[in-house]
């Protein structure tokens, strides 16, 4: 009779156990974008967006899409597979604007968050 009693409270607290892990909120590795740092160079109509995006994979936790905005409006959404190695890297797109244009640039992680710089 104890051993039934004793495998029946084991067998309850390892049921307890399971419904726990499989019901409770997991650790995320996955960090958004850090930082989004624009640069626009007039003589060479270049965009130049760099990114602090820290990962330990690029092939499995990456930037997944940049999407860029002049004046309001979406001029190019770039996607991506992977990242570049080190945790701050810059793309460079070939864009033209004109003195007084805004650049709204914003940068998504394809596992969690975004981070978005003017």
């Amino acid at each position: 009779m104890k051993k039934s009693m004793f495998r029946s409270i084991f067998l309850q607290a390892v049921f307890f156990i399971v419904l726990f892990l499989c019901f409770s909120p997991q650790i995320s590795y996955a960090t958004a974008p850090k930082s989004v740092n624009l640069i626009y160079d007039m003589k060479t109509k270049t965009l130049s967006v760099s990114i602090d995006h820290y990962t330990l994979s690029t092939g499995m936790h990456y930037i997944e899409s940049v999407e860029i905005k002049k004046n309001g409006v979406i001029i190019s959404k770039n996607e991506y597979k992977t990242q570049p190695t080190g945790s701050i890297f810059t793309y460079n797109y070939l864009i033209k604007a004109v003195k007084g244009d805004v650049f709204e640039v914003t940068a998504t992680c394809n596992l969690w968050g975004h981070t978005t710089s003017t």
